[in-house]
């Protein structure tokens, strides 16, 4: 999590900065393999050099970025999670529960699905 740290650390609202550091923090540790890094003032993960889910902190949310593809696999669990969400971007309110299942979905799939992909991004 070092890589996070500084990042962690420019959070000013403690309640938010706890809640991403939980959300970065489980990602790690579920998945040991994915690299860390910051990039865009964003902390993200990646898997062999390709975009896996990248997060964004607001006054009212926490973003998480897991590319447009992903978006639509997972619309139906973001709509029954209760989140905000557009083409790229779904929104984890900080006073509601973060669905670590629906992360997981999203990780996993982008994983699998970006398994040969030789870019950052989708092409």
């Amino acid at each position: 999590m070092n890589v996070f740290s500084e990042y962690l650390a420019g959070i000013d609202n403690p309640l938010h900065r706890d809640r991403t550091e939980e959300v970065l923090t489980w990602i790690k540790n579920k998945y040991p393999n994915l690299h860390t890094a910051i990039k865009w003032n964003q902390p993200m993960f990646t898997d062999h050099g390709t975009f896996i889910i990248g997060f964004s902190v607001s006054k009212k949310h926490l973003a998480v970025a897991p590319e447009k593809v992903t978006v639509a696999h997972v619309e139906d669990d973001i709509v029954k999670a209760g989140y905000d969400y557009t083409e790229q971007l779904i929104r984890i309110p900080w006073n509601g529960p973060v669905d670590y299942t629906l992360l997981e979905k999203m990780i996993e799939f982008n994983i699998r699905d970006k398994a040969d992909c030789s870019t950052f991004w989708r092409k």
